[in-house]
Formats: structure tokens, C-alpha cells, sequence
């Protein structure tokens, strides 16, 4: 067995594949760039080398001082984590010429798979179902708008060496491909040095399917069941589940062994994923085809490792050091359901434009593993303050049978940052990934909720309350779902879950019981002057427009004459509150001048509590106007003004493209949103820009 472990990446693949590490008694070397120096993944290892400035292409994307920094530490192995390196044959290579052992599969392997366009070629010699599409180089935009028309629209444009739902567009018509052929290749060339593009068919009613193989170094290959990963925004996937709620275990049989051999046609070992696209619309599950083949460990590997039992990551690692895989097909075990939400660093009330900043606030949801277990959450042990203590989560989602009967859920939490921690531009804007499993799927879907509710952060914008809004979905919850899911449910972009009217009732009392609390601590501050004043009882707390009528008495809560039939636990100063009754929630508490914004089941809702005597004076006051702001072209998220397609004195029309900024890698385009002309321009292709800096007003 290996001695000494080097992860060429970084966040949270770095501090999974070194638990493992840990855990076989293998020592560990992490590499940073200057913008990850004090990162958890740092700290967390044996030892670690500084490979260069932020940018990854001038550090992570660095074979050459990969090797550097794994021969000067003495590593004889190397785990590519999910990406940067993970699909460079030449990395490979590099290793075995070195001496040092790469955790992943053959170089060989890797170049067949990486080419998108001549995988699906390898794969379609290997009998496996594949797209109808062109898999040639295609010279130009003419040429890509001919091919188009003769495969039928609606089209996929893909970057050949793309993944992570980069380098990937859309076409229903001829303009949409000349809009984005172009755009298609520089973020294949960004993101990948591949500028090439293939075009393949649509698939209506999509659902995304992909296999979990793993196989060793003596010809035996595995697969691990399949995971759904129909959930997906701009192609980038945000809820993973195990297994689907679509499959058929005939589906899973034939899938499974049509990726096996697709494996074995090509040499393959190690850990990898087929990824498949099935059509919804075919019961039957004879409408699947290759996609793509992944050689490396993927994101969503956890919901595979709770429904086996495997940690994936050590069997990697003893593959690598030529092991046997200590079981056969018929040993693999589908044991319950699995769901894996996304965090990401994201503001999904401005359409899910990129966020960065600084962690100013970071607790996940509490745990339920036990830390020497294959099944382990994320970078250390998190509870989450306020009301609710990691005790209290733990009861709540394992069950009152501590975990060990049918009503058990677990929950896990992988993440590579930490409190005051930046989330930085230079990087994929994933911050976590939370992790349930219970005996069934609907019970599963609900621990991610209540987690949901337990997750606090605060710094940049994130897509917490629209995970949870994806979880609460009936169509999500009766499994009806396809890759169109968000954009579908979502069309005019997200504003929060719809609230029932239960939930604002159970707002309208915390909302007073917090105030009923400040106001009861206030009144006890020695020295005032005065007599001592008594706590209001009667409350009038305003929620989404409607107001309720809350008495607070002798420990018991009412609203609008109806008994509370839950127990509110709030502590002053506290950043959540705990609702104890026949439906639990932990709701998030931000103090406000007049109330309070109350977070949970997916929205804020803006709280306004007042006594009863003075809340009728409060219809006197007048409500600020929010200023205009539709004549300026204004920066959503921070980054690189790529583009700026007019000029001072031209005309415009609402919808037209007037700038394109990237960030994080992805090219936004950013249209006005009225007509008119173009009265000035402050900023100029090239130029940085700030989150709401000004591009351009229109007159």
C-alpha cells in the first residue's frame, strides 16, 4: 500500500480524498495557489506545497509542479481529484514516467474518453446506444448551421473536451446557432485549450442517467447502481439522487451492462461514470444513449457511497496499488435513497448570477455520521447555533429510534471551506455538498428540508432557498422530472417557495415571541429610570402583507384566537429559532427595524411585529419608492467585460444583447431591458468590473 498521498486539487475533493487517507494510514501532501494558502484543505494535510498565483492555469492546471511538489515530498501517488488534471492523458503518462502512481485509470483510457467526439464513436464500435448527431470537426458557424438543419432541431452544441456544463449551448432555430456556435468555442477554449465543437440531437423530456463503474487492474469491472441527475441549471448539475426514481432494475441491468463493456473496450480501471441520456417520454426504458464518459471520481459520488456502503475513494486508491476488488456484481447492494443538493455560491433571486465574497457566517446543518465511518461529512464537526443544538438536528432526522430502525436518516455535509473563508472568482463557485439517505425517497427529500433550514451562511449569495424550494416541488416529490425541471417550473427565475398559510401563521408567532423575548430581557437591565415596565402580551405581526393578531400569556401562544400547537424556543441574540410540534422547523432570525426577516422552507419573509396599541399608526407611515434603474446597463455579478457590442449614440431594443461579462468561466450576456439610446458607455471591453458597477445608461 502507498505511503504518502499528493491531491492535485483543491476545497472539498481535497479534504474527502484525505479523510480516506487518514483513515488507511496514509500520509498526505496538499498543493495550494496563493488564493487557497489558508484553506481547509491546507491545513488539513501532512504536509503542502505552494504551486502559484490564483489563477488556475498558473497553478492548479500545472502538471509540471504537480510532479515537482510530489517528488520533493516523497508522494508515491497522486489523486487527481474531480477535474483540473483528472482527464489529461499526458498527466498520466507523466506519472508512470516518474515513478509515481496515479489514482485513476489507464492514460489510454483517458484519451479515448476525454474526446467527447471520438468516445461516442468508440462507444457506438461497442454496442452501446448513442445520440444521432455529427461527430466531425466542424470548421465554422456556416457550416454548424447546415449540420443543424440536417440533424433536426432542436440541436445541443457541445465543446468536444467540455464537462461541468461548460462549453454547452442550446439551438431550437439557425439564429440561435449562429448566437452561440462562436460562444460555444472560446469556453471550450477557456476552460478546456479545445475549441473544437460537435453537434448531436436533443432529446425531448430528457432525463440525465449516469453509472457508477469501478474496476481493477486484473479485468474485473463493476457497476454501482445509477444515479438520476435530471436537475440541472444552464446544464450544470445542482440535486443528484441514488438511485432514480425512474429506473427499472431491467433499465439498470442493461444500462450497467452496456457500460461495462464500453469500459472494457477500452481498458478501463478504476473509478468512472457513463453518463446517459433516457427519454422520460419512453416507458418502456429502451430510450437511452451515451453521453459521455467521466474517468475520474465525480461530485455526486457520495449518493452512491451511502446506498453501497463503499467509500469509492479507498477503493480507488487500492486499485491503484494493483488490489483486487474484493467483491462481484451480485455482492453490490442498493440499501435506501440517497439525495445530494448543491450549495453553491450563487444568487438565484438575480437569476443565479455568480457570487463571491467572504464567509462572514458558516455553519452546516449538524451530522449524523460517526467519523470513522466510509460514510463521512465534510471538513470538521459543525453545529449550528441558536435554538437548536447538533443533538437536537440528530434526534430530529435520525427518528426517536436513535438511527437504527426504518424511520433512520443520516446526513452529511462535504465541504472544503471554513468560516471567514473567501469564496474567490478563480474558482467553480460549488461551497458544500449536503447529503441525505433514510429507507425511502420521500423521507430522504425531507431531511433535506429540515437540514435545509439548519444550513446558515452569510457573505455571498447563495442557493440555499431554492434548493429547498426544489425539494418541497410536488413535481420534484412524484419523481416526474426531467432536465428541463427548473426552467419549466421556473420560467420568469425564482422568488422564493410559496409559503402556506400554516407556515405564516407559524412565522407570525416566532416573530412575536422573538419580540415578546427582547422586549422581556430589555425591561430587566438594572438602572432605568422609571418604574419597571411590563411586556406587552397582545402582538400584531405582519406577515407577506397580512396582519395576524399573536397573544403571548402565561408560556402559551395564540394566533388570531387560535392556540399554537407547537413550543417556540428563541434566546435573544440567538440566529434561529426552534418550532417543536407535528411539523419541526429551525427558522433563521435576522433582527430589522421594526421586525425581524425570517428564513425557512426556502424564503424570506420580512416579519413586521408590533404591540397591538401601536400597530394601527403604523398604516400612517410612507413607504419609500425604490429609484428606476431600468436606463442603466448595470454589472449583475462581479467580472471580466468580455465584450461591449454598442456604442454612445446607438439605438437599442429591449431584449437586444449590449454586453457580454464572464465570470467564473461562464460568458453571460446582458440585454437591455427597454429601448433607447445609448447616452454614454463607462466601462470598455477588458475592464473588471464590480457587482452593480455601471456599464452603460441609456437616455
Amino acid at each position: 500500500m502507498f505511503k504518502k498521498i499528493l491531491v492535485a486539487n483543491r476545497g472539498e475533493i481535497a479534504c474527502r480524498v484525505f479523510r480516506t487517507a487518514k483513515k488507511m494510514g496514509i500520509a498526505t501532501v496538499a498543493v495550494y495557489s496563493d488564493a487557497d494558502a489558508r484553506s481547509p484543505h491546507v491545513l488539513m494535510a501532512d504536509e503542502a506545497v505552494r504551486l502559484g498565483p490564483a489563477p488556475a492555469a498558473e497553478s492548479y492546471l500545472k502538471a509540471e509542479l504537480i510532479l515537482l511538489a510530489a517528488k520533493e515530498t516523497g508522494a508515491d501517488c497522486i489523486h487527481p481529484g474531480y477535474g483540473f488534471l483528472s482527464e489529461r492523458e499526458s498527466f498520466a503518462r507523466a506519472c508512470a514516467e516518474a515513478g509515481i502512481a496515479f489514482v485513476g485509470p489507464p492514460a489510454n483510457a483517458i484519451a479515448a474518453m476525454g474526446d467527447k467526439i471520438e468516445s461516442k464513436k468508440l462507444a457506438k464500435a461497442a454496442g452501446v446506444n448513442v445520440v444521432p448527431g455529427y461527430l466531425g470537426e466542424i470548421a465554422d458557424t456556416d457550416e454548424a448551421v447546415r449540420i443543424a438543419a440536417e440533424i433536426g432541431f432542436p440541436v445541443m452544441m457541445k465543446a468536444s473536451a467540455g464537462g461541468g456544463g461548460k462549453g454547452m449551448r442550446l439551438a431550437w432555430s439557425e439564429q440561435d446557432v449562429r448566437d452561440g456556435f462562436e460562444a460555444t468555442k472560446r469556453e471550450g477554449l477557456a476552460s478546456f485549450g479545445d475549441d473544437r465543437v460537435f453537434i448531436e440531437k436533443f432529446i425531448e423530456s430528457p432525463r440525465h442517467i449516469e453509472i457508477q463503474l469501478l474496476g481493477d487492474q486484473h479485468g474485473n469491472i463493476v457497476y454501482l447502481n445509477e444515479r438520476e441527475c435530471s436537475i440541472q441549471r444552464r446544464h450544470q448539475k445542482v440535486v443528484e439522487e441514488a438511485p432514480s426514481p425512474f429506473v427499472t432494475p431491467a433499465m439498470r441491468k442493461a444500462m450497467g451492462e452496456q457500460a461495462v463493456a464500453l469500459a472494457r473496450a477500452v481498458g478501463y480501471y478504476s473509478a468512472g461514470t457513463v453518463e446517459l441520456i433516457v427519454s422520460g417520454a419512453d416507458q418502456t426504458g429502451e430510450s437511452f444513449y451515451f453521453l459521455e464518459m467521466n474517468t475520474r471520481l465525480q461530485v455526486e459520488h457520495p449518493v452512491t457511497e451511502e446506498i453501497t456502503g463503499l467509500d469509492l475513494v479507498e477503493q480507488m486508491i487500492r486499485v491503484a496499488a494493483g488490489e483486487k476488488l474484493s467483491f462481484a456484481q451480485e455482492d453490490v447492494r442498493l440499501d435506501g435513497w440517497s439525495i445530494e443538493n448543491r450549495v453553491y455560491a450563487e444568487d438565484p433571486y438575480r437569476g443565479f448570477l455568480p457570487s463571491i465574497g467572504r464567509l462572514v457566517r458558516y455553519a452546516p446543518p449538524a451530522t449524523t455520521e460517526d467519523p470513522s465511518s466510509p460514510r463521512r461529512r465534510g471538513s470538521g464537526t459543525h453545529v449550528v447555533d441558536g435554538a437548536e443544538t447538533s443533538a437536537g438536528l440528530e434526534s430530529r432526522l435520525r427518528g426517536n429510534d436513535g438511527g437504527n430502525g426504518e424511520d433512520a436518516v443520516r446526513i452529511r455535509v462535504d465541504d472544503g471551506v471554513a468560516e471567514g473563508g473567501e469564496v474567490s472568482m478563480f474558482y467553480d463557485p460549488m461551497i458544500a455538498k449536503l447529503v441525505t439517505w433514510a429507507p425511502t425517497r420521500e423521507a430522504a427529500i425531507d431531511a433535506q428540508v429540515a437540514a435545509l433550514d439548519a444550513f446558515t451562511i452569510e457573505g455571498p449569495g447563495t442557493n440555499l432557498h431554492f434548493l429547498s424550494a426544489l425539494m418541497q416541488h410536488p413535481r420534484f416529490r412524484s419523481g416526474e422530472i426531467t432536465t428541463g425541471f427548473i426552467a419549466e417550473e421556473y420560467p420568469d427565475g425564482f422568488h422564493g417557495a410559496p409559503a402556506s398559510p400554516a407556515l405564516k401563521t407559524t412565522l407570525a408567532a416566532v416573530g412575536a415571541v422573538a419580540a415578546h423575548a427582547q422586549v422581556t430581557r430589555a425591561r430587566l437591565v438594572d438602572g432605568q429610570l422609571g418604574h419597571v415596565l411590563s411586556a406587552p402580551t397582545d402582538w400584531v405581526a405582519r406577515v407577506d402583507g397580512h396582519d395576524n393578531a399573536v397573544t403571548i400569556r402565561d408560556g402559551r401562544v395564540t394566533v388570531d384566537g387560535t392556540p399554537l400547537d407547537a413550543a417556540i424556543a428563541y434566546t435573544p441574540g440567538a440566529r434561529n429559532a426552534q418550532v417543536d410540534g407535528d411539523d419541526p422547523l429551525t427558522v433563521a432570525i435576522a433582527k430589522g427595524r421594526d421586525g425581524f426577516t425570517l428564513t425557512a422552507r426556502g424564503a424570506r419573509h420580512k416579519v413586521r411585529v408590533l404591540p397591538a396599541h401601536v400597530a394601527p399608526y403604523a398604516a400612517h407611515l410612507i413607504e419609500k419608492v425604490p429609484p428606476d434603474l431600468s436606463k442603466f446597463l448595470i454589472a449583475p455579478m462581479p467580472g471580466l467585460l468580455v465584450r461591449l457590442d454598442v456604442a454612445a449614440g446607438d439605438r437599442v431594443e429591449e431584449g437586444q444583447a449590449l454586453a457580454v461579462v464572464e465570470a467564473m468561466k461562464m460568458e453571460n450576456i446582458l440585454r437591455a431591458e427597454k429601448s433607447g439610446t445609448v447616452a454614454s458607455v463607462q466601462a470598455q471591453a477588458g475592464d473588471s468590473l464590480a457587482v452593480d458597477q455601471v456599464i452603460l445608461e441609456l437616455e
